[in-house]
């Protein structure tokens, strides 16, 4: 151990007569504590957010779409699934039919976007099958026959949607296409009889609430589509690959097809939660600063009190530099401390956050996170090393820093002046 650290720690520890320098170093180091211990809770519960969040647009959506720019639909569809399943990274593919509609049931109706499926495909795509609440994909296109009830083409609505229309299984709903039929009377539109055969919850209200989906073939049947779909759905073995994916299925189909990843179909939602976690480093790390400066109070109060050993340290041959070092120590240790204390406390805390918020729910009654708003059963939160790697470095940098003026002031201290009064 260095002479310089050595009494670095040496000035950290009280003696009678320095017991509020003590406590302010006390204070210093529970203020980084508490700001780092503070990102890593707000970084690890926002990346659980944003990961929530993926799974559940991923959940209703596939990795990649392609399409063409026709406005008739893709006639040669079954041609390039073929040649998308032998891109590397690639492990399903999916025809899709897309829509807007209108359902009707009763005196109530609502606008909905319709998807046709291939049951038997849809599986590997997406998660819808896993998100059925009640009833199978298998029933969109071999509904169990009810005596006494026409046979008619499966539907499935997301749970919302069911419950603003006052749709439950085995109902009728009627759906109105806004593509009108020209017949002799004129104008009429395209109107078919669906049988509610399964309910979905996404965990999206967006979804839950707008979403509908039938078999391929009743779409092609009911949209004029025969032999042709609007685009194919595509599954990638990494999804953060997904981009270079949809690249080279690009280069691959060139034009008229478009094929996009669902990183650039959501773009602004996840461009606007990367800036939200940004802001949030950006004001927590003020907690960190505002130790900082506690720091920087601390260094000063023991350079004004061990003026006389500074004094001593220079007339016995110590250099400016062994001064300032032996001051840069001292908040050095402060910043690794209240950082390693920080750290402890968030690692503890994030995987227990949910019993701490229903501990928090019990105690004052409340509900932080009402389940028909937020669409959460739990607080989502994970921990990203690579943050919490960030954080631990900003916030011993920022306290290294804080010691550097007073440690600067303290180098410069003319020993005379330091004796003078002794």
């Amino acid at each position: 151990m260095s002479y310089e650290l050595f009494v670095s720690l040496r000035h950290l520890k009280a003696k009678r007569t320095q017991k509020f320098i003590s406590l302010n170093t006390w204070i210093s180091v529970g203020g980084v504590a508490l700001g780092v211990m503070a990102l890593i809770v707000v970084i690890a519960v926002m990346s659980g957010f944003g990961k929530d969040l993926r799974d559940k647009i991923l959940g209703t959506n596939s990795h990649v779409v392609v399409t063409n720019i026709s406005r008739t639909g893709m006639d040669d569809y079954e041609a390039i699934i073929k040649k998308i399943t032998q891109t590397e990274g690639v492990n399903a593919a999916a025809p899709f039919i897309l829509s807007q509609v209108m359902l009707t049931y009763g005196s109530n109706s609502t606008g909905v976007v319709v998807r046709g499926v291939d049951p038997e495909r849809e599986a590997g795509v997406s998660d819808l099958g896993k998100n059925l609440v009640q009833g199978s994909l298998k029933m969109l296109e071999d509904p169990e026959d009810n005596p006494g009830k026409p046979r008619r083409d499966g539907i499935i609505l997301g749970k919302e949607l069911a419950h603003r229309l006052g749709l439950q299984n085995d109902d009728a709903v009627s759906m109105i296409s806004p593509a009108s039929r020209v017949t002799p009377m004129g104008l009429v539109p395209k109107i078919k009889l669906f049988r509610v055969v399964g309910f979905f919850e996404s965990g999206m209200f967006e979804y839950d609430s707008n979403l509908a989906f039938i078999s391929m073939h009743a779409a092609q049947k009911f949209f004029s589509m025969k032999g042709k779909v609007s685009g194919i759905e595509i599954q990638v073995e990494d999804i953060e690959r997904a981009d270079q994916v949809a690249k080279e299925i690009q280069d691959n189909l060139g034009f008229p097809y478009y094929a996009r990843d669902w990183m650039r179909m959501n773009k602004n939602l996840f461009s606007a939660l990367r800036l939200e976690k940004v802001v949030m480093f950006i004001i927590l790390i003020l907690i960190i600063l505002v130790a900082a400066f506690n720091i920087v109070s601390t260094l000063f109060m023991v350079v004004m009190e061990k003026s006389k050993e500074i004094a001593i340290l220079k007339s016995m041959g110590a250099s400016r530099s062994s001064i300032m070092k032996i001051f840069s120590f001292q908040g050095l240790i402060i910043g690794v401390t209240g950082t390693a204390i920080g750290c402890i406390g968030g690692f503890t805390i994030v995987p227990n956050l949910n019993e701490i918020v229903g501990f928090i729910e019990t105690l004052f009654g409340i509900t932080a996170f009402p389940s028909d708003v937020y669409y959460l059963d739990k607080l989502p939160s994970e921990i990203e090393y690579l943050d919490s790697f960030l954080i631990v470095v900003f916030s011993i940098v920022i306290c290294f820093l804080a010691s550097l003026y007073p440690a600067w002031r303290a180098s410069r201290m003319d020993p005379v002046e330091g004796l003078r009064y002794e």
